[in-house]
């Protein structure tokens, strides 16, 4: 039976690795003293800074947001604050979400065919927000009904994916997951979720062989009975 929701990874997945890694962390990491000398009193990034704080007792806050955008590290209080650096730059134009052109199509026609649409990554729910509202596409904001970071949990832990699944109201079988690292697919197949590794030969995405595979939406679409979209949509 074809899913009646997509949950969608962003990075590799709807958007170029390069955009991420290349543009999106470099920003954050230049703006990242000055925006907390500007902004660290106010008590959405003074809450940050004390989980930060929580987790390294002892050390500077800064040093350890510093270690871990070394460490490409997931922790939940540095993607939070990188999504509020990001929010300043997609504000003022100097961000623009990327997508992979197959992508605001698919989705487009996925939802005006009655599919419900959701994010998970291990980007914060805010720059999740800033990608799709903020992209070379336009706002694609409201074609989501959920939006999913590692509150739910580690993304190639099955537990996720369970939560995931009870707070969309669906039974996991119903859900169609889509990412391009095996490991979080084996993840969200165990909680009994559809998937789809994403291929797309410009990131170097290595196939698996353990999933089903698609190398832009529109193949997702023709392999899962999911609405086409034309190319004026």
């Amino acid at each position: 039976m074809p899913p009646r929701a997509v949950l969608t990874d962003i990075e590799g997945t709807t958007t170029a690795i390069a955009f991420v890694k290349d543009g999106l962390f470099p920003f954050a990491a230049e703006a990242l003293e000055g925006f907390l000398a500007t902004h660290g009193a106010e008590p959405e990034v003074a809450g940050l800074l004390a989980e930060v704080r929580a987790a390294a007792p002892g050390r500077e806050p800064v040093a350890v947001l510093r270690a871990w955008m070394a460490a490409d590290s997931k922790a939940t209080p540095l993607k939070a604050l990188q999504g509020l650096i990001w929010r300043q730059g997609y504000a003022d134009g100097r961000l623009q979400g990327h997508l992979w052109p197959d992508v605001a199509g698919c989705l487009r026609a996925w939802a005006a065919g009655g599919l419900r649409l959701a994010v998970y990554s291990s980007g914060s729910v805010e720059a999740q927000r800033l990608i799709f509202g903020h992209s070379v596409a336009g706002d694609l904001v409201p074609l989501f009904s959920g939006f999913f970071d590692t509150r739910m949990g580690a993304k190639r832990e099955r537990a996720s994916y369970d939560a995931i699944a009870a707070a969309m109201g669906l039974p996991p079988g119903e859900i169609l997951f889509l990412s391009d690292v095996a490991e979080e697919l084996d993840a969200a197949v165990a909680a009994g979720l559809q998937g789809c590794q994403l291929v797309r030969p410009e990131d170097g995405t290595v196939a698996s062989g353990r999933h089903p595979e698609a190398r832009d939406f529109p193949a997702v679409a023709r392999r899962f009975g999911l609405p086409a979209h034309s190319q004026a949509g």
